[in-house]
């Protein structure tokens, strides 16, 4: 994953090749010594060893408005449960936004931390993820307990 932080708290993870992250800007710089990226890093490796549900880190994604209240939506998802696009929109108090919230969630540039692999359709079904629903897959049968396969 890259990561990357403002004064404020953490910018944003991504997956190396997601959708809508098309590697670090220009005027980025590389520190791997920061004591927020280090912690965002170890944070992170603990999620994926199965020792934490859970983050505690401070978040500054850049976004609209709404993108930040359906970034805020999804960060109440509990470990292991899933939502749908509809009852975040439901949640919002705009029931018939869960194609804008779909929208807004993969523009969500803090994978896993703002958990929106646990966004699935009303059916059930998995549809869209920015970082591909091979992971969204993935993610979600880990945190069912399955053992995180990595490819």
């Amino acid at each position: 994953m890259v990561l990357a932080c403002s004064d404020a708290g953490l910018r944003g993870a991504w997956f190396v090749g997601q959708r809508h992250f098309d590697g670090p800007a220009p005027d980025w710089r590389r520190d791997d010594q920061h004591p927020l990226l280090q912690e965002a890093a170890a944070q992170l490796t603990d999620w994926y060893a199965g020792l934490r549900h859970g983050f505690t880190l401070p978040l500054d994604p850049a976004g609209t408005p709404f993108q930040q209240s359906v970034w805020a939506e999804l960060a109440r998802i509990a470990y292991g449960d899933t939502c749908t696009y509809g009852e975040v929109a439901a949640a919002l108090g705009r029931p018939a936004a869960s194609r804008a919230v779909g929208a807004a969630t993969g523009r969500n540039p803090l994978s896993i931390i703002i958990p929106c692999h646990r966004l699935i359709g009303r059916n059930g079904a998995l549809t869209g993820y920015a970082g591909g629903l091979d992971r969204k897959r993935t993610l979600l049968a880990f945190e069912a307990g399955a053992p995180l396969e990595t490819t």
